[in-house]
């Protein structure tokens, strides 16, 4: 199948799926709503250094990995949706114990406390958005629509990328750190509350079902892919290091809001190679204008527009490379490469180039032209011949 667009299903959008993909764009900005701004509170508050919020921030990263061998036993052992919701629970503890830190104004916070609680929140994240969109999505549709479900629902945690920073650096100008935090929490509550309306039939567990697994965590043959995906999404790692304004976020929606327009008329019937070509090529100008224009509003819609392209062609090439029975294996695989290129760009930000805008934007532009190149030569050539359908 080399159509660039995914079929349109009405009957897709019922009651349940609205509230669990509004559900996963909540949790999804519960943590995104805290990247522009607990690094500040870091440095100027707990008076951290670079290295040490870069490496507290890539904490997140390898959280991420902690619970997902165990997702596939979780999910047949315990209901799958009482799996979730004690992670989403977990998430809004994490979060909320930064306001009991926060409220410590006698004495600075350890450096290894805020790791493990970077480490800790990553997990449960980690945990709630495998099983959320790895089994809870699909089991509330059919078969043939499951593509369309989880590209679907992918688009809503996108837009997390930009409403999450954007309420973020809001609330934190407005009203301060601490109401930044019960934001997160709310967006964690309101989550569990549209989880909890969603009915979900009992299902007898799998016979045999190892405690530690690959089912539901990760794709071992998507390896090439999820390399080309981490050097993307770090890119958009590093961006968040800059001293980006709400106008910045705002307009990176406004590139999203193209994109899916994009999809739908541009790349409808284009050479399936086109598309992720057309975002990296989108995200070089953006860079090029950063550098020469800090202040310009084309290069946020750019950023936007071009993340979007590529990222919703990757998670669709992830899906294809899968066998059926593994399609919530491929979507965590792409959770797990997007995210942990995120969290390896933040790392990289404040560790290595902080405070030197040009060498960040140029070591941003380095990223994705090694992306380009491997995508060009490489991994499209791989992908055609490894699909499974």
């Amino acid at each position: 199948m080399n159509t660039q667009n995914t079929p349109v299903h009405i009957k897709l959008w019922h009651r349940d799926f609205w509230l669990l993909v509004v559900a996963n764009l909540l949790l999804t900005m519960s943590v995104y709503v805290l990247l522009p701004v607990v690094p500040q509170w870091l440095m100027q508050t707990e008076n951290f250094s670079p290295e040490e919020t870069g490496f507290s921030m890539g904490a997140f990263g390898l959280g991420l990995y902690l619970l997902g061998s165990l997702v596939s036993w979780l999910v047949q052992r315990y209901r799958r949706n009482q799996v979730c919701l004690w992670a989403i629970i977990a998430v809004a503890l994490d979060v909320a114990l930064l306001w009991y830190i926060d409220g410590l104004r006698s004495e600075f916070v350890e450096f290894w406390v805020i790791l493990l609680h970077r480490f800790a929140l990553g997990a449960a994240f980690g945990l709630a958005q495998m099983v959320l969109s790895s089994t809870l999505i699909i089991d509330t549709c059919e078969s043939y629509q499951r593509t369309e479900a989880n590209h679907s629902a992918a688009w809503f945690a996108r837009f997390a990328l930009s409403l999450g920073p954007l309420t973020g650096v809001l609330v934190y100008h407005h009203v301060g750190f601490d109401k930044v935090l019960w934001t997160a929490v709310g967006c964690t509550l309101l989550s569990i509350l549209f989880i909890r309306h969603v009915d979900f039939p009992f299902r007898a567990p799998e016979e045999g079902v190892h405690v530690a697994s690959l089912d539901r965590f990760l794709l071992p043959h998507g390896f090439v892919l999820f390399v080309n995906l981490l050097l993307v999404s770090t890119v958009m790692g590093l961006l968040f290091t800059l001293p980006l304004s709400a106008m910045f976020y705002g307009l990176m929606m406004v590139g999203f809001l193209l994109a899916l327009l994009a999809q739908r008329f541009v790349f409808r019937d284009a050479e399936l190679k086109s598309e992720v070509v057309s975002g990296l090529i989108l995200l070089v100008a953006a860079l090029l204008i950063l550098l020469v224009y800090p202040h310009s509003p084309v290069a946020p819609v750019l950023v936007g527009l071009g993340m979007a392209i590529i990222s919703a062609r990757f998670l669709l090439f992830f899906i294809k490379l899968s066998r059926h029975c593994k399609r919530g294996t491929s979507q965590s695989t792409f959770f797990l490469g997007w995210e942990t290129g995120v969290a390896l760009g933040l790392a990289l930000g404040y560790a290595t180039v902080y405070d030197q805008r040009d060498l960040l934007l140029y070591t941003c532009l380095g990223f994705t032209a090694a992306a380009l190149l491997m995508y060009h030569l490489y991994t499209h050539a791989w992908f055609i011949r490894n699909k499974n359908r």
